[in-house]
């Protein structure tokens, strides 16, 4: 072999073996298609029991297997939601009146301390002011000095309302049910029985406060028992019954006070005669209540105020770890490191490389995907990743053009946009279309592409740079999108070329044209290269934000995949993008800051985020973005369940991500806030709905698949699998929890909160609302920012309410809708159909040498074709010889 064409790794004897089986990484993404029946599927058709496939065909015009089972998953998923709603309804409206009901609650809070409240008697339950009592013959003066609060109902005739339960329970044949305690000289001492009209003629006022007694008060007080939660005087009856061993309430009284203790609940529920029976001992000998909670309000209390804990522990310690890492841990990744402690002693080897060369500068991709946009939005984002200030020689600028697309308004197509901003290479200016295998299902998946390699020029720079032109296979050069495959599939190109060349696997002929042209631009071979700068092309990039994204590479070496913070260009063009200005700010600063603390960044934005292909350990290398399991899995080209289309065909930056955290959950995903770029959002609320449908399904989905990961860094509440599990609750009650918010301000507004209690659901919605905005001012010190939120809350409805029921509705919709429309584009135009068969034999893979060979001998033959011509040009006497000779032959 040409000593010429060895890679660095081959020079180094370092080849990495690549695996020859892999095991499935995923739960959920398992490939296989609708007739495995499932518990998903089974469940499915359950819920949808109702939905013949013949009403499904004719009146919602679901014609083929697929959609009607994808609608059926759509109406599982939302009876779901609508479950999980409904629970956070009840748990947060009704659940209190449940277990606490209003006269429970009331009766609470009106108790007032038995010998706590001077100048006070209770007579059945309720306190009487008796200082200006007028009874004739009664001191309560002395019964004042005993203690404030004391029972005096038995001096009193009870009325027969009181007693009615006895009435009913007369049957039952207990000494205490029929015993009057009026038959005894010491009671009802007064001739007066208990009313109101009594009680005013007596000068006893009524305090509308109820008789509380604490456990501890009921110690010295003889003859004082409690059964549930009712305070009873038996005194009467105690000092007028003699003990009877037979009368079976007489004994349980008896009992309990000669224990010691005062509550016989627990003896009363055993039969059913007995309950009858504590009725009537109630309404006959009540006193007060136990200056407590009930149960269910206690449990009530009590949820309410671990809620209290839990939802303000999660909000400050997102508050808290957001700051911590912007403070501390952020600048010190993005600081300049020290070339002595990055450079790895490996790379100064036979390439001619030197310490001072490769320092920090470590060799970047810049990834660029165009699908439809114009030459404005291409031209500022290679202009913007031109101007980073990082060394040309160590960034190769990479624009893969999804199709000939030409978009909605552009008199030109994508292709020709990017290839007139290049200053192509005279030796490749007429690329030939190169065959690779693409992400599709039938005949398209045999794609072809064109290279076309240059320098693009900005200023004073000159940025070596390769454009990709997706153009399709012979059989659809007539067709509306020839070559168009999808983003992912541009991702994949980079992502399946990279990890070929490091496992020094068969390529494609496209992916040897890219070696080569690679090596000539660059200079170096592209397993040099380390790491991928992903941007959309419509994204423009701050200066120092790709020497900012290396650094953190450079200063942690777990850190294998980051983003920087993504401003909006267009805030102020429309309400639609103002609104959003917030969204985009608190999404970066709060939700992937607090999630870097855990080194788990669940979305990294495919707008601007960069990825390591390998990392460097010991003298070899640890594939990351170009691991074989993760190429294989993120290259699927067969999609039928609704969950796999949601992951793949509508968020596929995210399932990446989601593919990279499942891999590596013991290394880094962060943010990096110093890094910054800015990108156009929608500025039409349809183009919005239309984003957020894909991005907030997409979510859902992808939460799913990595709420099943276990190793993620931490434990239990402390841990990323706990965050993201109340991510995605957070994410499926969003409408309930809108409506929730509204209705629990229009009711403190109507009855402001009378005690801390009913105040704490008013403080959980402060802390939601108002951390925020204390982040926003520490962070950036910007009080604008604080308008912003205010445009956001005034909108809040659009975001926790509309925007998700669209989505949820639209489970089953994987268009992109009214995002980057192309001219003469319908809803119906799908790159993923199936269209024919695949034929392997039209993408044959070789070795890099084996290409080389036969582009060798196919130039000599090509050279001696040519010489020939020359020199039969030269000797025209010659060339009737040579017909001759060439005919005998």
């Amino acid at each position: 072999m040409d000593p010429r064409t060895f890679t660095r790794s081959q020079a180094l004897g370092r080849r990495l073996n690549k695996p020859e089986r892999y095991q499935p990484t995923g739960p959920l993404l398992t490939g296989k298609t609708q007739e495995n029946k499932s518990c998903w599927v089974i469940f499915s058709r359950i819920i949808t029991f109702w939905a013949h496939p013949a009403l499904l065909s004719s009146v919602g015009g679901l014609h083929d297997k697929q959609s009607r089972q994808a609608w059926r998953e759509k109406i599982a998923l939302c009876f779901i939601a609508l479950t999980m709603s409904g629970f956070v309804a009840f748990v947060t409206i009704c659940l209190t009146s449940f277990l606490c009901p209003l006269s429970d609650a009331s009766n609470s809070s009106n108790f007032s301390r038995f010998n706590q409240t001077p100048g006070v008697l209770g007579i059945l339950g309720w306190q009487f002011n008796v200082l200006n009592a007028q009874i004739p013959g009664f001191s309560v003066i002395d019964i004042l000095k005993n203690g404030a609060g004391q029972d005096i109902s038995n001096y009193f005739k009870r009325n027969n309302k009181h007693i009615h339960s006895c009435v009913k329970a007369s049957f039952l044949n207990f000494a205490i049910i029929s015993n009057d305690p009026c038959e005894n000289k010491e009671f009802c001492v007064l001739n007066y029985t208990i009313n109101d009209e009594n009680l005013r003629q007596l000068n006893l006022i009524n305090t509308t406060r109820r008789v509380g007694y604490d456990w501890d008060q009921l110690v010295p007080l003889d003859n004082y028992i409690v059964i549930d939660g009712n305070v009873l005087n038996l005194e009467p009856y105690l000092t007028t019954v003699e003990e009877n061993e037979n009368d079976l309430v007489d004994k349980i009284i008896r009992k309990v006070l000669k224990s010691g203790g005062k509550d016989a609940t627990r003896y009363f529920d055993r039969k059913k005669e007995l309950r009858e029976a504590m009725r009537c001992i109630i309404d006959k000998y009540f006193a007060g209540n136990i200056d407590k909670d009930t149960i269910g309000c206690f449990t009530s209390k009590l949820f309410l105020y671990v809620s209290l804990v839990v939802i303000l522990g999660i909000l400050m310690s997102r508050f808290l770890m957001a700051c911590i890492f912007n403070w501390f841990i952020s600048p010190r990744l993005a600081h300049q490191p020290d070339n002595a402690s990055t450079v790895h002693p490996r790379l100064v080897d036979n390439s001619n490389v030197t310490m001072d060369e490769v320092g920090n500068n470590l060799f970047t991709v810049l990834l660029v995907t165009c699908y439809s946009e114009g030459e404005a939005g291409i031209r500022t984002t290679c202009e913007s990743m031109a101007a980073t200030d990082y060394p040309n020689n160590r960034k190769l600028l990479f624009l893969i053009c999804d199709g000939i697309i030409t978009g909605s308004g552009n008199l030109k197509s994508t292709p020709q946009i990017c290839v007139e901003m290049m200053d192509l290479s005279p030796e490749f200016k007429r690329p030939q279309p190169k065959s690779y295998i693409a992400i599709a299902d039938g005949a398209k998946q045999h794609n072809m592409a064109k290279v076309y390699v240059g320098h693009f020029r900005h200023k004073n720079k000159r940025v070596p740079m390769i454009t990709v032109v997706k153009c399709g296979n012979p059989d659809e050069k007539d067709g509306q999108k020839p070559g168009n495959r999808g983003k992912r599939d541009s991702q994949l190109i980079l992502m399946n070329f990279f990890n070929r060349v490091t496992y020094n696997d068969r390529l494609p002929s496209l992916d040897y044209d890219l070696f080569r042209k690679i090596k000539h631009i660059m200079g170096v071979t592209p397993d040099y290269f380390e790491a991928v700068l992903m941007v959309d092309a419509d994204t423009k990039v701050y200066p120092d934000s790709l020497r900012l994204l290396i650094n953190c590479l450079c200063n942690d070496s777990k850190i294998i995949g980051l983003c920087g913070e993504t401003r909006i260009a267009n805030k102020r063009e429309s309400w639609v993008t103002s609104i959003q200005v917030f969204e985009y700010y608190i999404s970066h600063h709060l939700g992937k800051g607090f999630e870097s603390v855990f080194g788990g960044v669940t979305c990294l934005p495919g707008c601007f985020c960069m990825y390591r292909l390998k990392s460097r350990k010991d003298n070899d290398w640890i594939p990351i973005l170009t691991k074989p399991e993760i190429v294989q899995e993120y290259s699927q080209n067969i999609v039928n369940t609704l969950h796999q289309k949601n992951l793949l065909l509508l968020g596929e930056d995210r399932f990446l991500t989601t593919l990279m955290l499942r891999n590596f959950p013991r290394r880094k995903m962060i943010f990096c806030p110093q890094a910054i770029c800015k990108t156009v959002v929608p500025s039409d609320f349809k183009v919005l709905l239309s984003q957020r449908r894909r991005w907030i399904n997409s979510t859902l989905h992808n939460l799913m698949e990595l709420v099943l990961v276990r190793n993620l860094c931490g434990t239990f509440c402390f841990s990323m699998q706990f965050v993201i599990f109340m991510e995605l609750i957070g994410t499926v009650v969003l409408p309930i929890a809108l409506l929730l918010t509204y209705s629990l301000l229009i009711s403190n507004v109507m009855n402001p909160p009378r005690s801390f209690d009913e105040a704490i659901p008013l403080i959980m919605l402060g802390a939601v609302l108002g951390l925020p905005a204390i982040l926003i001012l520490i962070t950036t010190r910007k009080l604008v920012y604080v308008l912003w939120m205010s445009i956001y809350l005034a909108f809040l409805a659009v975001w926790n309410f509309i925007l998700p029921l669209y989505a949820y509705w639209h489970f089953d919709d994987f268009s992109w809708g009214e995002t980057r429309k192309v001219e003469g584009e319908s809803k119906d135009d799908d790159h993923g159909k199936r269209d024919g068969r695949f034929d392997s034999s039209k993408v044959p893979l070789k070795r890099w040498d084996e290409w080389e060979r036969e582009r060798l001998m196919g130039q000599r033959g090509r050279l001696f074709q040519k010489n020939q011509e020359l020199y039969f040009t030269n000797n025209p006497q010659m060339t009737q010889r040579h017909n001759i000779n060439r005919y005998y032959i």
